[in-house]
């Protein structure tokens, strides 16, 4: 019951705070946020390691790859960001 509302806890302070940020700061803060998702990958490499079954395994494959994409997205974005206020040649 605690994690259920730490977990609900968050979800509104996190609601709460991503609606204050300005739509200019809005992308490149989501997209840095994404960055943070290579600690997801970390922890889908450990239950890697500790997987017994097929699903342990499918699971963990499946949360490394979806956190990979996630990073390589967010930082793919932050370039996109950055190259529009790069001046012109």
């Amino acid at each position: 019951m605690a994690g259920l509302s730490v977990f609900v806890l968050s979800l509104l302070v996190g609601f709460e705070v991503i609606s204050k940020v300005p739509a200019t700061l809005h992308t490149p803060l989501m997209s840095a946020a994404n960055s943070i998702h290579g600690i997801i990958v970390v922890g889908a490499m450990l239950i890697a390691a500790s997987a017994d079954t097929v699903l342990g395994y499918v699971l963990a494959f499946l949360a490394a790859a979806f956190a990979a994409m996630n990073v390589v997205g967010g930082y793919v974005v932050t370039d996109r960001m950055l190259r529009m206020f790069r001046g012109r040649r």
